[in-house]
């Protein structure tokens, strides 16, 4: 009796932590490729020449090992590569150090350790309170040859030729039919696409997902290519999977990204991504354009509180690739974390890795050595702290749907929190050069002669007589920093550049009211200062 009850103790604790989309709505996620994060014996010197294409010696017990300088930016989860066994030779497109070209799902890619240090891995990020979230595959398998040589026997548990549909390249990313039945790769390293609508196909991911899951205490998942698998697939494979699920849509539609959550909790919120990115690239970037999509998710995806929110990743070329002004890259990953959705930050992003297209935008983070006090470091982990604090006075916080208060052609102000837990960010694509100007704010949810404390510098700032919060954008200056005074219940820091009175637009600035009420306004427009 008592093993038996033992036992359903286990059970009702594994369904417990089983996280789901609310409990992810809370988390930001630090995305490591496996094999370019961190070296086991802890190395910053190994070498890893991205344009090789080939493993660089990444691994889950580097990882583990690192987990405090993840930690240290704010993060609750890490989204890891893919873990399933890929194809084992060097091909004429490189080696599969990033995952996505698996052979075998039910044994694990031993380049990044044992089943045991992949377990051990989850083991220490529970301890901490944080999840873990893997990507896996389901679109295809990856072979080493043209099309016509596939031994499907290879495969494993798909080792039939059945299993699979017969070859079509995909060559029009716009026909749900081709994108679903034909082909991705190419005659180097074909991806053999399964038939993923049969059910035999569905039974047998459904089994596997369930199992990988519970092996490893998985808490959530991302899907690679889940646009190129049809609709109806990913109803049933969430359930069978009982953890949160967000999924690779790379497309700038709204409505083609909303489209998938329904079979899923979330995307990766590419719609707005590719506005994001477009808008702070230059310092003519259109800030209109992003405000609207912001809109346009808002008003189309089932839960926008809910997508993945990015602004770098491994398929895409990193920020600084566009642009090397830091204030800029500080807006970007202000609206990263701020806005509506689970923020997702691309190890390295906070080093300031200036990487292109693939390869080449997946340098080892080692390389820094791991530096806690890069500018953009500090920057997220205050950021992190800023949303940790609005979720921790009030959870609410998380379920209002940001939306932009004010724009003009360099300016984006945007409200997410309910009154009395608000945040307000304002940012800029002036970038480090921008000129001193002070922005006159409404619609904040602040009241006429509220007096509020800012942070950073210990300020008063008043709203005026019409309910207008001044805000002082300002240009480059000196570094400053602060917390939250006494009696507020808690702290709040940021950095930036710029003396009072005037705000540097890379600083993150958090103001309080009276009754102990936090709230926060977070002001980017100049450079900050390392």
């Amino acid at each position: 009796m008592l093993s038996y009850l033992l036992c359903v103790a286990v059970l009702l604790a594994r369904v417990c932590l089983a996280a789901d989309a609310a409990t992810w709505r809370s988390h930001s996620i630090y995305q490591v490729l496996t094999d370019r994060f961190a070296q086991t014996d802890g190395s910053t010197s190994a070498p890893c020449n991205v344009g090789d294409r080939v493993y660089c010696g990444g691994s889950w017990q580097g990882i583990t090992n690192q987990l405090d300088y993840i930690h240290g930016m704010g993060f609750t989860a890490i989204w890891i590569s893919p873990v399933t066994l890929n194809l084992p030779q060097q091909t004429g497109d490189g080696s599969s150090y990033h995952g996505y070209w698996q052979q075998n799902i039910y044994e694990i890619n031993s380049n990044f350790g044992t089943a045991d240090d992949l377990r051990a891995l989850s083991s220490a990020l529970h301890a901490r309170g944080m999840l873990l979230m893997v990507d896996i595959v389901v679109n295809h398998n990856g072979w080493n040859g043209d099309s016509s040589s596939v031994d499907y026997s290879t495969f494993y548990p798909f080792n039939d030729q059945d299993s699979y549909h017969t070859y079509c390249a995909v060559t029009n990313y716009d026909d749900v039919t081709n994108r679903d039945v034909c082909w991705l790769g190419d005659q180097t390293v074909p991806l053999v696409d399964l038939k993923t609508e049969d059910q035999a196909v569905r039974t047998k991911y459904q089994d596997w997902i369930k199992s990988l899951v519970a092996n490893y205490s998985i808490d959530g998942l991302r899907v690679d290519t889940m646009m190129y698998v049809e609709y109806d697939f990913w109803p049933s494979f969430q359930e069978a999977a009982g953890v949160f699920i967000t999924g690779e849509v790379d497309d700038p539609s709204a409505d083609t990204i909303c489209s998938y959550q329904g079979g899923v909790d979330s995307v990766l919120n590419y719609a707005v991504y590719f506005q994001l990115v477009a808008a702070f690239k230059s310092t003519s970037g259109d800030i209109g354009a992003l405000a609207n999509m912001v809109n346009s998710v808002k008003d189309t995806c089932k839960d926008s509180t809910v997508l993945g929110s990015f602004s770098e990743n491994h398929d895409n070329p990193r920020f600084a690739n566009y642009t090397t002004d830091m204030a800029l890259a500080q807006n970007v990953l202000a609206f990263t974390i701020l806005a509506d959705g689970i923020p997702i930050v691309y190890a390295g992003q906070e080093q300031h890795y200036e990487g292109g297209n693939d390869p080449y935008n997946r340098e080892a983070t080692w390389l820094s050595s791991y530096s806690t006090t890069a500018p953009l470091y500090t920057h997220v982990a205050k950021l992190n702290q800023i949303r940790a604090r609005a979720i921790a006075q009030n959870d609410t916080y998380l379920t209002y749907q940001n939306y932009p208060i004010y724009t003009d052609t360099s300016t984006l102000a945007m409200r997410k929190g309910f009154d009395g837990n608000q945040i307000v960010t304002v940012l800029s694509n002036l970038g480090a050069d921008g000129a001193k100007y002070t922005l006159s704010l409404n619609n904040t949810g602040y009241t006429a002669g509220e007096k509020l404390v800012e942070v950073m510098a210990c300020q008063d700032v008043t709203v005026d007589g019409s309910g207008n919060v001044p805000v002082a954008m300002a240009d480059g200056g000196g570094a400053g920093a602060g917390a939250l005074p006494g009696g507020t219940g808690g702290t709040g820091t940021g950095t930036g550049v710029g003396g009072p009175p005037e705000v540097s637009a890379a600083r993150v600035r958090a103001v309080v009211i009276p009754k102990a009420q936090v709230w926060f306004i977070v002001v980017l427009a100049g450079l900050a200062a390392s």
